[in-house]
């Protein structure tokens, strides 16, 4: 069985694929929600390109470039859904429910770790948990970090809110100045492998890219921590966010099913987790968000209109 090797990763990454072409292939490799099972994504097929013979060259270039490291993507994601697969299946991390894994605490004194960043961890906590990510936002101010952020926000990031990230290099080394080998962890971050989506985390251990999906941050966890030699591991299937609020002691001021959003459809109210709040909270909860509907349009509106006067001021002053 492949697994991740160890050692302190000497380069953090962060890249997300958008291509129509890695969305259809990663809801075949992620379709499932229920077990890890995964098909293969199908040949790479050019687009077709209308220009010069040597732009039409470039752009295949170019192409082939994006969609073979796109593919490479696919496939390391896919070992690491194996290896967790392989993980799970041999019982060396034990699964449990959000439920219980609220008696496991309350019971067998078991500790939670919880591996989600810092913005989704100030937004809501388990009461007496550890906190220890194994992602956290990249406030670095270089020119590599910027190139990603900027990315990250045109590709999306405004909309879920979802900052830029980097893999902490000390991840290991916190959770054995905290915990000995022979401690019963529960792992735990925001959505644990229950929802899919194509962001993918990478980084590099050992010249070995290993990439890991956005919501498999605990799994990928737990094989960091099993190859380090801790034996007691349990994770919680479907993360926080499906956890209800009688599950686990809740800290915090948001439900934890609200931890992970984000960015403008947060603001709007357009989010699933939002929606399914909504049909429990009735229409007083719905009017908060449709009232910053309208006052977003009406913004927008009146941007629109500025610039239209500052267009015909400024046309009027050439013309005189």
């Amino acid at each position: 069985m492949e697994t991740l090797r160890l050692g302190n990763p000497p380069l953090n990454s962060l890249c997300f694929s958008h291509t129509d072409y890695q969305r259809q292939h990663c809801r075949k490799l992620l379709s499932s929600t229920h077990c890890l099972n995964f098909s293969e994504p199908s040949a790479l097929k050019f687009r077709p390109f209308y220009g010069t013979r040597s732009k039409c060259l470039s752009s295949i270039r170019m192409q082939a470039v994006e969609e073979d490291y796109e593919l490479k993507q696919m496939k390391d994601m896919a070992a690491a859904r194996k290896r967790w697969e392989a993980l799970v299946r041999e019982e060396k991390v034990k699964v449990l429910t959000p439920r219980e894994a609220g008696y496991a605490m309350q019971l067998s004194h078991k500790t939670v770790l919880d591996v989600r960043p810092s913005t989704e961890h100030e937004k809501a906590w388990v009461k007496g948990s550890t906190w220890i990510p194994i992602f956290e936002v990249d406030n670095k101010i270089d020119a590599g970090t910027l190139s990603r952020k900027v990315t990250n926000f045109m590709m999306g990031g405004w909309w879920s809110g979802v900052p830029t990230l980097s893999y902490d290099d000390q991840f290991l080394s916190k959770i054995a100045e905290k915990f000995p080998k022979d401690t019963d962890l529960i792992v735990a971050c925001q959505k644990g492998l229950r929802q899919f989506g194509c962001r993918i985390l990478n980084f590099i251990s050992n010249d070995v890219t290993v990439a890991v999906p956005w919501p498999g941050r605990s799994l990928a966890a737990c094989e960091l921590l099993y190859n380090a030699g801790y034996r007691n591991l349990f994770w919680i299937q479907g993360g926080l966010e499906a956890a209800e609020e009688e599950d686990l002691e809740r800290e915090g001021p948001q439900p934890f099913k609200l931890a992970g959003i984000g960015g403008v459809s947060e603001f709007l109210g357009w989010t699933d987790q939002q929606r399914v709040a909504a049909a429990k909270e009735g229409w007083g909860y719905r009017l908060v968000f449709s009232a910053r509907l309208v006052g977003v349009v009406l913004v927008a509106d009146a941007l629109f209109i500025g610039a239209q006067q500052v267009g015909r001021y400024l046309q009027d002053i050439r013309s005189h």
